[in-house]
C-alpha cells in the first residue's frame, strides 16, 4: 500500500469530490480515481459511495479515514527524526543521467558531510507527481517547461546526436545534418514514456525548417536502440548524456551539425527555499571542461 494512494483518499474525503481533489493534488482526476479503486481493491472494501450527484464515505471509509490520518502524519515525521544528524535528499531521476547524478551527490557531500541521498527511477509524469505529493524533494528532468505547483530551474544544456545503425550509410562520419537523414524513418519511443522529452525532441527538429520522416513509435530507450540498430534505413536522436551510457555495438551516435541542444532542469517545490534550490541547481550544471 502506497501512501500515495492514502493521501489521495484523504483529499477526496475532505472535498467528497473527486474534481476538487484532484485541483488540491495537481493532477488529472483519472488518477485520482484509479488510485482509489487500486486502494478499495488492496483493501476489499469499497470506501466511498460515488454517484453523478455525490461523493460519500462508507462505514469502512470512515475507519480508514481516521487510519489514514494516523499513518499519514506518523510518515510526516519521519523525514524529521531522519534528518536529525543527517541530511537526506530524495532525487526523482530516469535513465541517462548517471555521471551527472555522481557529480552533483559528490558536490552535495562536500557541502554537507552528513549528506545521504535516495534515488527514486520514476516516468516523468509520476516523478513530478511525487515532487508535489512531498515525496521527493528534487527531481531531474528534461525537456520541462512550466509545470503547475512546481518551480523548474532550467540547470544544464545536452547536445543531441542523431543515432543510426552502424550498417547506415553515415555511420563513421563524425558530424552529420538532418538533409542526409531525410529520406530515412525517425523511430522515437512512444510520447507516454516521457512526453516532454519526445516533445522537446520533436520540436528541436521541426524548428530546423526539416520536419523529419516519423516512422511508428517504439517503447522504452533499450527497445529504440535494438529496433534502430537492426534496421538500416531507420534512425533515433538521444542526449548526450544518455549517448554516454549506450555501450551497444551495433549503433552508431553522431553529433547534428548544425548542433541541436535539449535543456535539463532541477525542479523543486515551490516553496523551497531559494538559497537551498540555487545551491542544488549549481550542483547539477554542466562539468565545466577541463
Amino acid at each position: 500500500m502506497e501512501l500515495r494512494a492514502l493521501r489521495y483518499f484523504v483529499t477526496v474525503a475532505d472535498e467528497l469530490h473527486f474534481g476538487r481533489a484532484a485541483e488540491r493534488l495537481h493532477i488529472a482526476q483519472p488518477a485520482v480515481s484509479q488510485q482509489i479503486a487500486r486502494l478499495e481493491r488492496e483493501l476489499g472494501v469499497r470506501l466511498l459511495d460515488r454517484s453523478p450527484r455525490h461523493v460519500r464515505l462508507t462505514a469502512a471509509g470512515q475507519r480508514v479515514l481516521e487510519a489514514a490520518r494516523a499513518t499519514l502524519s506518523a510518515a510526516d515525521r519521519v523525514p524529521v527524526a531522519a534528518k536529525q544528524g543527517m541530511t537526506t535528499v530524495r532525487i526523482g531521476t530516469a535513465a541517462g543521467l548517471t555521471a551527472r547524478l555522481e557529480r552533483g551527490i559528490d558536490a552535495l557531500r562536500e557541502r554537507a558531510p552528513e549528506f545521504d541521498v535516495v534515488l527514486v527511477d520514476l516516468p516523468v509524469e509520476a516523478r513530478l507527481d511525487a515532487l508535489r505529493q512531498g515525496e521527493l524533494d528534487l527531481a531531474l528532468t528534461r525537456g520541462v517547461g512550466a509545470v503547475p505547483g512546481l518551480t523548474v530551474l532550467p540547470t544544464w544544456t545536452e547536445r543531441l546526436y542523431a543515432v543510426v545503425s552502424r550498417h547506415h550509410p553515415a555511420a563513421n562520419r563524425r558530424e552529420i545534418g538532418l538533409p542526409d537523414l531525410a529520406g530515412d524513418t525517425l523511430r522515437v519511443p512512444a510520447r507516454e514514456h516521457d512526453a516532454p522529452l519526445h516533445d522537446a525532441v520533436i520540436r528541436a527538429l521541426r524548428e530546423t525548417g526539416l520536419p523529419p520522416k516519423p516512422g511508428r513509435p517504439t517503447g522504452t530507450l533499450q527497445d529504440t536502440i535494438v529496433e534502430v540498430g537492426s534496421d538500416p534505413r531507420s534512425w533515433t536522436v538521444l542526449p548526450a548524456d544518455q549517448v554516454a551510457e549506450i555501450h551497444s555495438t551495433r549503433i552508431r551516435a553522431i553529433p547534428l551539425d548544425p548542433p541541436i541542444t535539449i535543456t535539463g532542469s532541477v525542479v523543486v517545490a515551490k516553496d523551497s527555499a531559494s538559497s537551498a534550490a540555487e545551491c542544488v541547481v549549481g550542483t547539477f550544471r554542466d562539468e565545466p571542461p577541463g
